[in-house]
């Protein structure tokens, strides 16, 4: 008899116009809570745009004064300029998901030669990811840095042989480029 006693208060309660009033309200207010969050941007996001092209001068520039740092320093080179010329740009890969369909079918008639057909597709697309801010955007695996083309270094010693060897020699082994690359003049 207790269980049905506590069922009767409890069936009571929830009758009651008061609390009903109470669950009705927090809904509502929970309701608009939702709706205004998406008006709210977080504090800490920032969007970030890249520029390739200002990645890229960025790139040569501080190529350039590195090697500048470091052709200085060489005994005999002097005062030193260096300007460095690219093949590309920075190139971005992107994760990409592929799917490929080969069929082949075989025609065959009576007293005549049979004939083979086969077909390959081949369905290539981006992996794209959403944001916090709901901007979809293709999932970057690597960043290929920009090939040197070459490198031009003019400095106060660039007229001696044996210093356009030493400068020669460290941009080649820098950079991982053949001497054909690499012009040391005065």
């Amino acid at each position: 008899m207790k269980t049905d006693e506590k069922n009767k208060k409890l069936q009571d309660f929830l009758l009651k116009d008061k609390f009903r009033k109470v669950i009705v309200f927090s809904g509502i207010i929970g309701i608009a809570l939702i709706f205004f969050s998406g008006f709210v941007k977080p504090a800490n996001t920032k969007k970030v745009k890249i520029n390739s092209e200002n990645n890229t001068q960025d790139y040569v520039t501080r190529l350039e004064n590195n090697l500048k740092e470091m052709v200085s320093s060489i005994k005999g080179a002097g005062n030193t300029k260096v300007l460095v010329t690219l093949e590309s740009t920075e190139e971005t890969v992107y994760a990409t998901e592929e799917k490929k369909n080969k069929q082949a079918t075989e025609d065959k008639s009576e007293g005549q030669m049979s004939k083979k057909r086969e077909s390959d597709d081949c369905e290539k697309k981006y992996i794209t990811v959403r944001d916090a801010d709901g901007t979809e955007h293709a999932l970057s695996v690597t960043q290929i840095q920009p090939t040197v083309k070459g490198v031009v270094v003019v400095c106060d010693g660039g007229d001696n042989p044996e210093v356009q060897k030493r400068v020669t020699d460290a941009i080649k082994t820098a950079l991982n480029i053949t001497s054909k690359r690499v012009y040391v003049t005065k």
